[in-house]
C-alpha cells in the first residue's frame, strides 16, 4: 500500500479534510486540531497498515505513525488536503479550543513543567548517584561507601551540589517557564523565581525554628511587619506570582510609549509583584501548599494501603487524561516541604507495569508487525516513556492496559505501606531506583518484581484463554488483535 493511499485513508477515518482545523507531526506521531473528533471512526484507523495507536489529549488527536514514515505521511497528507504546514504551537493553539476549564488548567500546567522536567530528571540521576555514594549500607554495614573510601568524599560532595542546583534555585525554573506561558517577559520570570529565594530572606525550611523562637525577621514598611521569608522547594508561591508579573507587564506594555517601555514595564511590573509576593501571595499560598501537603501526608499516614492501591492502580488512567501533569507539581512540593515524595515511586513503577504488559503481548502475538512495536514500545516504558506502549498496544488491546493497572495497584500498596520515598524526581522507569532514599530500595525492588511479573502473568494468561476458547486467527493477525 502507498503512503499516499495510507494518508488518504487517514484522512477519512478522522472526518474528511473539513474535520480538520490544523495538522502537524512530531517524531513519531501525526497531531490535529479536530473541529469534531466524535466524527473519527477509531475502529476503521486503527485497522490502516502505517498506524499503530491513537488517542486524544489536551485537545489534540494524535496518530501514532513512527519515527522515518511519519514525515512522509504527514508531506502526503499536506499535498492532498492542500493545508498549510502548521507548527507544534499552533496546533496547541487551535486545540486548546476544545479544552473545557479543567483540561485547560491541566494543559497549563504540563506547558509550564514539562520544558523544565530535562533539569529536574538530570538532577535526579545526579542525586541518585550521590545516593549510592553517601547511602550507608549499600556497600558495607553501618558505613558509607565515602565513609570508608574519603578520598571520594569531596567528589560526592561536588556531584550533591551539582544535583541540588535545580531543586534550590526551583523557582528561577518555574518563574521562566510560567512566565514565557502566561505572555510575559521570561527573563522577568527567572528574575522573579530567584528574588523568592534571595539569600538574604530566611530559608523556608528554617521558618519553623525561627517561628518556634519567636525570632522571624521581618520589614517594617510604614507600620506593616511583612515577613523576610524565602520560597526554597514551593512550588505554589511562585506560580501564582508569575500570572500577576505577565499581567502586569501585559497591561504596562499595552499602555506606556515604546520611547519609555525600557525603562518602565520591567521596574514597575517587578516592583509591584514583589511587593504583592511578600505582602499577600506568599504568605497566601505558602499555607495552601503546606495544608495540601499535610492533607495528602495524612492520607497515606492514616490509610497507607488504600492510598497506594488506588494511586498506584490509577496513576496511568492520569496519563491517558492528560491529568498526571498536575501531580509532577505536587511531588516537587512534597520533595520541597518534606524532603521526599511518596508519590513518585508508584508513578515509576506504574510505567515498568505498562512495558510489562507491552512486553507479554510480544510474546503472545505471531503478528510481527505488532512484535516489533511491543517490544520497542516495552522498552521505552522501562526507561520512563509510557506513550507507545499504552496509546500503541495496551489501550488498543483493553485487557494488557488493566493488567498492568492490576500490577501497579498491589506493588503501590507494597511501597506505600513500606512508607518508601523518592528523595527526587528521575527517571520513571527501571532507573527509578536511583532516585530512592538506599535504606528503601529492599521494599522498591519487591515491588519492581511485582509490576515485571504480575502484568506479564496476567497479559500472557488472558491472551491463553482467548486462544483456548475459540478465537481463530486471520492469516498473520495476533490472537489478542483477533479478540478485540
Amino acid at each position: 500500500m502507498s503512503v499516499r493511499h495510507s494518508a488518504e485513508q487517514i484522512v477519512q477515518a478522522i472526518g474528511g479534510k473539513d474535520n480538520i482545523s490544523a495538522a502537524t507531526h512530531c517524531v513519531t506521531r501525526l497531531r490535529f486540531a479536530l473541529k469534531d473528533e466524535s466524527k473519527v471512526d477509531k475502529e476503521t484507523l486503527e485497522q490502516i497498515d502505517v498506524v499503530k495507536g491513537s488517542f486524544s489529549s489536551n485537545g489534540q488527536f494524535q496518530v501514532v505513525i513512527g519515527q522515518g514514515l511519519v514525515n512522509k505521511v504527514y508531506n502526503e497528507l499536506i499535498e492532498m488536503t492542500e493545508m498549510e504546514r502548521s507548527s507544534k504551537q499552533e496546533i496547541k493553539d487551535a486545540a486548546e479550543k476544545n479544552l473545557n476549564p479543567l483540561q485547560r488548567a491541566v494543559k497549563t500546567l504540563a506547558d509550564i513543567f514539562i520544558p523544565i522536567l530535562p533539569a529536574i530528571v538530570t538532577a535526579g540521576l545526579l542525586m541518585g548517584i550521590n545516593n549510592i555514594l553517601a547511602g550507608k549500607g549499600i556497600f558495607y554495614n553501618n558505613q558509607s561507601f565515602i565513609d570508608v573510601h574519603t578520598a571520594w568524599k569531596d567528589l560526592a560532595n561536588m556531584i550533591n551540589l551539582i544535583a541540588n542546583t535545580a531543586f534550590v534555585f526551583l523557582p528561577g525554573l518555574i518563574g521562566w517557564s510560567a512566565v514565557k506561558k502566561f505572555g510575559g517577559s521570561p527573563l522577568l520570570g527567572i528574575v522573579l523565581g530567584l528574588m523568592l529565594v534571595h539569600p538574604d530572606l530566611l530559608n523556608a525550611w528554617s521558618y519553623g525554628e525561627a517561628l518556634s523562637k519567636g525570632n522571624v525577621p521581618h520589614w517594617n514598611l510604614f507600620g506593616l511587619n511583612v515577613e523576610k521569608i524565602g520560597y526554597q522547594g514551593q512550588v505554589l508561591p511562585v506560580l501564582i506570582a508569575s500570572y500577576v508579573l505577565a499581567k502586569i507587564e501585559r497591561f504596562l506594555t499595552r499602555r506606556i510609549p515604546d520611547a519609555f517601555q525600557l525603562l518602565l514595564v520591567a521596574p514597575i511590573a517587578l516592583l509591584l509583584t514583589g511587593f504583592l509576593s511578600f505582602i499577600a501571595i506568599g504568605p497566601v499560598t505558602f499555607a495552601i501548599a503546606n495544608a495540601i501537603t499535610s492533607g495528602l501526608v495524612g492520607i497515606f499516614d492514616h490509610f497507607a494501603a488504600l492510598g497506594g492501591l488506588l494511586y498506584g492502580g490509577l496513576y496511568a488512567l492520569l496519563v491517558v487524561t492528560g491529568m498526571h501533569h498536575t501531580f509532577l507539581a505536587v511531588d516537587l512540593q512534597l520533595i520541597g516541604s518534606t524532603g521526599g515524595t511518596f508519590l513518585w515511586p508508584m508513578l515509576a513503577l506504574s510505567n515498568i507495569a505498562q512495558g510489562s504488559a507491552a512486553f507479554a503481548m510480544m510474546v503472545a502475538t505471531k503478528n510481527e508487525k505488532l512484535k516489533g512495536l511491543s517490544l520497542t514500545s516495552a522498552i521505552s516504558a522501562f526507561l520512563g516513556i509510557t506513550e507507545p506502549a499504552m496509546f500503541g498496544v495496551n489501550l488498543r488491546f483493553k485487557y494488557p492496559f488493566i493488567s498492568a493497572m492490576i500490577g501497579s495497584a498491589i506493588a503501590g500498596v507494597i511501597l506505600s505501606v513500606g512508607r518508601v520515598k523518592a528523595s527526587s524526581i528521575g527517571v520513571g522507569g527501571l532507573p527509578g531506583f536511583l532516585s530512592i532514599f538506599p535504606n528503601q530500595w529492599g521494599v522498591f525492588f519487591i515491588g519492581m518484581a511485582i509490576v515485571l511479573i504480575v502484568p506479564f502473568i496476567l497479559t500472557v494468561f488472558i491472551a491463553k484463554v482467548k486462544k483456548d476458547k475459540g478465537v481463530k486467527e486471520n492469516t498473520d493477525e495476533t490472537v489478542v488483535k483477533a479478540t478485540n
